[in-house]
């Protein structure tokens, strides 16, 4: 997914490089860190694709729309349903739902399944061609679901948008090379009452930053390169659960004389996206930056918000989701 242009980079600081804007104020409060590196603001995302700027966010969601299927539709409209705390039967019907960054378009097509009027926008041209594929499939011709193309820090885009009453971007704003300025520039699209519905990548210090130098790699690699650190990545997330795994079949043995079945793993995971797709969204996504949930909680607080809704990937690695109510 992609929101708009590079416009800064992140200088590295006791808070992580590229991966990280944030650390503490005074009387600890959290803050965004300071911009050590800047460059011209560019609207052409191709061409940062071309220089290793940026993640092809949309040539890569462009593949999930090759194995989504109504199962993957309906766990999206689950996860909305659970993150704006949705009642069994309850719609959002007669509400608007701002989509920043739709990459795939399956979290737009979710909620105008669940009734509202959506407008979906994406940096990425690739990523628009995917939420218009989506609601071409789905919703031919409706008026209800509009799609363009559009960057989270163009101000004067946002501007002619007007108010919603849900602002959804989910894994996005940190993605766009600005973070704390995408972060910013969200809140005012939030109409009194409403609903901001946001993921951040998490700040895990030292990793975060060799997670960041890793992204750096892939997307200045040639395609040999990225094979390899793909193939790596694989290898070390399959690697990881093993231990546990042995330990835990070896008491079972122990006390059974058999090894234990183990299921069949999910086809879909959460939110209903694509394990593959996800991957490799995570290993290519740059331009990179993260955030502790304290941080985000500060900064939308002193902007009049109020946080309804937390989920924490427990201080390790991936987002942290929040929902928060403008007041």
């Amino acid at each position: 997914m992609g929101a708009g242009p590079a416009k800064q980079r992140t200088g590295d600081h006791h808070r992580g490089a590229a991966a990280g804007g944030v650390r503490a104020g005074p009387g600890g409060r959290w803050h965004p860190g300071p911009t050590l590196r800047s460059r011209a603001v560019t609207t052409d995302a191709a061409a940062e694709i071309a220089a290793g700027d940026r993640f092809a966010f949309g040539e890569n969601w462009a593949r999930f729309l090759e194995v989504l299927d109504d199962d993957r539709i309906a766990a999206a409209e689950t996860s909305l349903r659970t993150m704006l705390d949705l009642p069994d039967g309850d719609e959002l019907t007669g509400r608007s739902f701002l989509d920043i960054g739709s990459g795939s378009g399956l979290f737009s097509l979710a909620a105008r399944n669940l009734g509202a009027t959506v407008h979906s926008f994406d940096f990425d041209p690739h990523s628009v061609a995917c939420t218009t594929e989506l609601r071409r499939r789905y919703h031919p011709g409706d008026p209800d679901w509009t799609v363009q193309q559009g960057s989270v820090l163009d101000p004067g885009y946002l501007a002619g948008l007007g108010l919603f009453d849900i602002v959804y971007s989910w894994g996005v704003l940190h993605h766009t090379g600005a973070m704390w300025d995408a972060l910013a520039n969200v809140a005012p699209l939030v109409a009194p009452h409403g609903r901001l519905f946001i993921a951040i990548y998490n700040d895990q210090g030292t990793a975060s930053n060799r997670w960041a130098r890793v992204k750096r790699r892939y997307n200045q690699g040639g395609p040999g390169q990225r094979r390899a650190i793909l193939a790596g990545v694989r290898a070390y997330e399959a690697a990881k659960p093993l231990p546990t795994l042995v330990a835990s079949q070896a008491y079972y043995l122990a006390q059974h004389g058999r090894l234990r079945h183990l299921p069949k793993a999910d086809v879909a995971p959460a939110r209903g996206m694509d394990r593959d797709r996800d991957l490799i969204d995570w290993v290519g996504g740059w331009p990179f930056e993260v955030a502790t949930p304290e941080a985000i909680f500060d900064f939308y607080r002193e902007r009049g918000f109020t946080l309804v809704h937390l989920a924490t990937c427990g201080g390790g690695l991936g987002c942290n989701e929040f929902v928060f109510r403008r007041d």
